[in-house]
C-alpha cells in the first residue's frame, strides 16, 4: 500500500514547550517509533508541519541586527525542511528503518494572485496572550489571530498547485524509498518562465492532499496532537466522530486556521481518488490505518443526507 502522512507541526513540538532542539528532537524520534512499522509493510511518504518551527526562526530573523531586513518566509521554509527532514531521517533509521530514507527539500507552486495574499489565515510561532501579541503585532507590522484561548501570529498560506520535485519524489518512492517531503506545505514559489519565492507558508495538509493524488496513494493519514475530530471540541461534552463521508462532511464547519485544513485535505483526496483518509494521534499512527482509531473519512455511502441535531451531532439515516 502507499501512504501519505503528514505530521503537524505541533505533533513535534507541544503548544507551550520551549522549542529547544532537544525537546523537539525527543518528539521526532517518538514520531519515527510509530512511523517505523508503516516504513516497514508499505511505501511511506512523510510530510510534516513547521508551524512553531518557521515561527521561531522568523521571530530570530526579524531581531537579528546584523541583517539589513528579516529572512523571508520561503527561505525560512526551506530552512525548516531541511531540520527536520534531518531529525526524522536519522530518527527513521535509529528506529529499524531499512530501507532508504531521503529527506528532500521541496518547493510549492502557489498562483500570485491568489486571494489568501490578503487574507492571512495561517498560525506560525508561539502562542501569546491577547496583550503581548496585540503588542508584538504592532511592532513588527504582524497580523494577530485567537487561536483557541491564545493569540498567534497569521501569515498568507495560499492554495498549492503543483510540487516542483513531484516527478523526483514519485520515482524515489517507486524505487522503494521513504521520502520526506513537502514540509511545511513546501517552500511557495511562483512560476513565471523563472522560479521565485513569495511571502507565505503554504498549508501542508493541502499539499499532502495534493501530493497523494499526485502519487496515486491509497491512503492519506493527517497525524496530529488530537485523538479524533471532535464535535464541540474544547467544551466539555465533546465526542470523536470516529466515520465521516463525504455527505457528511458538506454538514460540518471547523476553524480556518487548524482542523479546517486537515478536513479540507481528506475531502479533496476522498473526493478525487475514492480512497480513504484519516486524522488522529501521531501515537496511534497503526490503528489508525486499520480504521480502528482516529476520524475515518470515506466515501459517499448514503442516499439520504445526514440529519443534524442542533448541537451538532450526526443522525445517520
Amino acid at each position: 500500500m502507499r501512504i501519505v502522512v503528514a505530521l503537524g507541526g505541533n505533533a513535534l513540538l507541544v503548544r507551550g514547550e520551549r522549542a529547544d532542539a532537544a525537546v523537539q528532537l525527543h518528539h521526532v524520534e517518538a514520531a519515527a517509533r510509530a512511523l517505523a512499522p508503516l516504513a516497514a509493510d508499505h511505501d511511506l511518504v512523510i510530510c510534516h508541519g513547521n508551524g512553531p518551527q518557521i515561527g521561531l526562526l522568523a521571530l530570530e530573523s526579524e531581531a537579528d541586527p546584523a541583517l539589513s531586513r528579516p529572512y523571508p518566509l520561503d527561505t525560512l521554509g526551506a530552512e525548516t525542511q531541511g531540520m527536520i527532514g534531518y531529525w526524522l531521517a536519522q530518527s527513521l533509521r535509529n528506529a529499524g528503518v531499512r530501507k532508504p530514507v531521503l529527506a528532500v527539500v521541496t518547493q510549492t507552486v502557489v498562483d500570485p494572485a491568489d486571494p489568501a495574499f490578503s487574507a492571512p489565515t495561517k498560525f506560525i510561532g508561539p502562542i501569546y496572550d491577547r496583550d503581548r501579541a496585540t503588542r508584538l503585532a504592532e511592532q513588527n507590522g504582524w497580523t494577530i489571530a485567537p487561536d483557541g484561548p491564545h493569540w498567534r501570529r497569521v501569515v498568507p498560506s495560499p492554495e498549492p498547485l503543483r510540487l516542483v520535485e513531484q516527478d523526483s519524489i514519485e520515482q524515489l518512492v517507486s524505487d522503494g524509498t521513504v521520502v520526506v517531503c513537502a514540509g511545511g506545505g513546501g517552500a511557495p514559489i511562483v512560476d513565471t518562465g523563472k522560479l521565485v519565492g513569495v511571502e507565505a507558508v503554504v498549508d501542508k495538509d493541502l499539499t499532502s492532499a495534493a501530493l497523494a493524488i499526485a502519487l496515486k496513494a491509497d491512503r492519506l493519514l493527517l497525524l496530529t496532537d488530537v485523538p479524533a475530530v471532535m464535535t464541540d471540541f474544547g467544551l466539555p461534552d465533546a465526542e470523536p466522530l470516529h466515520h465521516l463521508d463525504l455527505d457528511e462532511l458538506e454538514h460540518l464547519t471547523f476553524p480556518a486556521g487548524s482542523m479546517g485544513p486537515k478536513i479540507e485535505a481528506c475531502r479533496r483526496f476522498v473526493e478525487a481518488t475514492g480512497s480513504t483518509a484519516a486524522i488522529g494521534a501521531l501515537a496511534d499512527a497503526e490503528a489508525i490505518l486499520r480504521g480502528e482509531a482516529g476520524t475515518t473519512v470515506g466515501a459517499r455511502v448514503t442516499e439520504a443526507p445526514p440529519r443534524m441535531t442542533p448541537q451538532g451531532r450526526i443522525l445517520r439515516p
